[in-house]
């Protein structure tokens, strides 16, 4: 086999594919809801385009990261789920794997921060029902993580990934097949948040293959650039200190998987000050808009 073959090989195991999004897409449509994709009038006039938001709210856990959780436990074996499933994660990808344990009737270990806010413990909690055990630990996700990590290591669980996991990026790229199929018009730009890349990585593997035309934008809080930064240096790094305000996209380190396909798939990434996030959730309170958990 050339070296060529080889690195392809490697690629086809390592990235996210079209059609196993499809297949992802068949796998959660029973309980993941398909959400709108809805006119903004407020920002369109604002901005003079039409700009729509992907009502991803509206999911019941209030977020898509449903979508990643669900489609990694069901593509795991008997065997493994038996063995339960642990999370690290600062809400929202923890409460989209506590549903799917109480959906699927799997003993799952969540492990948060210290610094989550009640509610969102609380929301776990509901979520999991008696399936689940949430477990606070450390100041940020990264110290949940390594907690999570350890865990599974002494007790044989599978661990899974908020986002630098195959399935579970497949599971986030139906955001983007939603996106594609609902829109009858042309899309010029698709901007998404990035935490660690999860997101990013599926929903720019459907519009390479539906709409290559389509301008790719991650969006990052300035005090946390990870993805930023990694593809700045060309490879991934762990930044000394980030800014927790976006919480759900606090991350000091960008996934190996996440990089390699934002690498060659975003076309730009815009850094936007937590001051300036701030501002927005205030102006959008104040207009009675729909406010979207960061990703």
């Amino acid at each position: 086999m050339s070296l060529a073959s080889e690195k392809n090989k490697q690629k086809a195991a390592d990235w996210p594919t079209f059609d196993n999004i499809l297949q992802a897409a068949e796998r959660i449509r029973k309980v993941v809801k398909h959400t709108d994709l809805e006119l903004n009038l407020n920002f369109s006039e604002r901005y003079e385009a039409n700009i729509y938001f992907k009502r991803e709210d509206l999911q019941v856990v209030r977020s898509y990261k449903i979508r990643g959780a669900y489609n990694k436990m069901a593509s795991l074996s008997a065997e493994a789920l038996a063995n339960g499933v642990v999370c690290a994660s600062a809400g929202n990808h923890a409460q989209g794997v506590a549903y799917a344990c109480n959906k699927m009737q799997v003993r799952g270990i969540i492990f948060m921060p210290s610094t989550t806010p009640a509610q969102k413990v609380k929301q776990v909690k509901l979520f999991g029902k008696d399936q689940i055990e949430v477990v606070l630990h450390g100041d940020t996700y990264d110290d949940a993580y390594h907690a999570a990590k350890h865990f599974c290591e002494t007790n044989a669980a599978t661990f899974i990934h908020p986002f630098d996991d195959i399935q579970v990026m497949e599971g986030q790229g139906t955001v983007g097949l939603e996106i594609f199929r609902d829109a009858d018009f042309k899309i010029d730009y698709l901007l998404f948040a990035i935490g660690g890349g999860g997101l990013a990585s599926g929903v720019t593997t459907v519009f390479k293959q539906l709409s290559p035309a389509t301008k790719l934008i991650g969006v990052e809080p300035v005090g946390s650039p990870t993805m930023y930064t990694a593809i700045k240096e060309d490879h991934v790094v762990t930044l000394e200190n980030i800014d927790k305000f976006v919480d759900g996209a606090a991350v000091k380190r960008a996934g190996e998987h996440t990089f390699q396909v934002c690498r060659q798939n975003l076309d730009s990434i815009l850094l936007v000050p937590e001051g300036k996030v701030c501002s927005t959730i205030l102006q959008l309170y104040n207009e009675e808009a729909i406010v979207v958990e960061p990703a």
